[in-house]
């Protein structure tokens, strides 16, 4: 088996089936690579001791992969900067793959796509680079990736698998495969289509619903009553759903629904909620900036002489990824203000950051701050309490708590949360 990209996707299902088979591991950066050998994970989700008794090797050289004859893609699928899917890392793979092929091989893509692109964009590039004949000469399958990172308890084996193949011997043969190391079982979709679309709709359920309470927040905040505190009493109730308002960026929720609505587009379909939940998301980010820009002014204080800390840039808790922060929204918007903005974060690397965003992160707070704004909620930050913040928050300043997680430890400090 070989498993192209090796990112936060790819490494733990190289290294799930290398206890069971032997894997070779494929990144297309040379240094990313002489880490893994090094048994360190340049993802910073899985310890050293993870690559243990694992029967892998790890190349950029594609060479290797002739060795192969399953082959499983897992890149990202990003989109660009007018929100439409960029597909060519996963075309990239696919080149790569078909220089590679052999008749009587396998290829499984986890890569989200919207429904169709493994048969219409990425098969044609096999066929093309092999010569092969699909499905006579090789076979096709999906299985979305369903890992959430930073999320020790729903793991790669703990989830159950969605799987599809191009006919039915592929369908039963890639699903035995991963029966090989998932513990909670295998789906078996009824085609690929079926398969991409399943992944594509768990993350834009979830966009629409965070924009459902993000848009509750908003209005809430004109009323002068807490969302948390409505969330928590609505929540009573055994059929509500419990979602919870925030900056909604990363690699899957803020990026897998404008695959969806691309496709419904191309269909001649404009996907209205959707795109009016993505609207509100994208929004988020400079509401909050806003809100505390307002706050601040409202303190009779010199905006442009304002400090703010902001803690925490990474799309989400306890990981490293920066990748399509929306934190990144608020800090524009304050410097649009002319605020004066310093960043920390506990897990982010401070070259990344600046590579990615061109902001510099800072090693600790420094000097009193006209606003705080716990903008991801580390572990390392939920450990701080109100003298903690009070020791670097300047007189008549406020204290900005985006996920609401000192809702009820804030007592002495001016408090405000989506």
């Amino acid at each position: 088996m070989a498993v192209i990209g090796l990112g936060y996707v790819g490494l733990p299902i190289a290294l799930e089936f290398a206890k069971k088979i032997k894997v070779i591991g494929f990144d297309i950066k040379q240094d990313r690579v002489d880490m893994m050998n090094n048994h360190i994970d340049p993802s910073r989700e899985l310890a050293p001791e993870e690559f243990n008794g694992c029967d892998i090797s790890f190349t950029a050289n594609t060479d290797e992969l002739k060795a192969a004859s399953f082959f499983v893609i897992a890149v990202p699928t990003p989109i660009d900067s007018h929100n439409q899917p960029d597909l060519r890392p996963v075309l990239s793979a696919s080149s790569t793959v078909g220089k590679v092929l052999k008749e009587g091989d396998y290829v499984v893509y986890e890569s989200t796509v919207y429904p169709g692109c493994t048969e219409e964009d990425c098969i044609p590039v096999l066929e093309k680079e092999s010569g092969l004949k699909f499905v006579e000469q090789f076979k096709v399958g999906f299985s979305p990736e369903r890992i959430n990172p930073g999320d020790k308890v729903n793991t790669l084996t703990t989830i159950t698998k969605v799987s599809s193949g191009c006919d039915e011997e592929s369908a039963e043969n890639i699903a035995k495969v991963y029966e090989l190391v998932i513990k909670a079982g295998v789906h078996r979709a009824s085609s690929i289509k079926v398969a991409e679309a399943s992944k594509i709709i768990e993350n834009t359920q979830r966009d629409i619903n965070i924009a459902f309470v993000n848009e509750l927040s908003i209005i809430f905040n004109r009323m002068g009553i807490n969302t948390y505190e409505v969330l928590e009493a609505a929540g009573t109730k055994w059929n509500f759903l419990k979602f919870f308002p925030g900056l909604v960026g990363g690699h899957c929720i803020g990026v897998d629904p404008y695959y969806l609505t691309h496709k419904a587009k191309e269909l001649g379909y404009h996907a209205q909620i959707i795109n009016a939940g993505r609207f509100i998301n994208d929004s988020m980010g400079g509401y909050v900036a806003k809100q505390i820009v307002k706050r601040i002014i409202a303190k009779d204080k010199d905006i442009r002489r304002s400090r703010v800390l902001v803690m925490g840039i990474t799309f989400k808790e306890d990981v490293s990824d920066i990748r399509n922060s929306k934190v990144v929204d608020v800090i524009r918007e304050f410097e649009s203000y002319g605020v004066s903005v310093d960043v920390v974060d506990a897990y982010a690397d401070p070259k990344e950051v600046y590579e990615e965003y061109k902001i510099i992160l800072k090693e600790k707070p420094s000097g009193y701050y006209d606003s705080v704004v716990v903008a991801v909620s580390h572990k390392e930050y939920l450990q701080m309490n109100e003298s903690d913040f009070k020791s670097i928050l300047a007189p008549n300043s406020i204290f900005v708590d985006i996920k609401g997680v000192f809702k009820q430890k804030i007592n002495s400090i001016d408090y405000w949360s989506l």
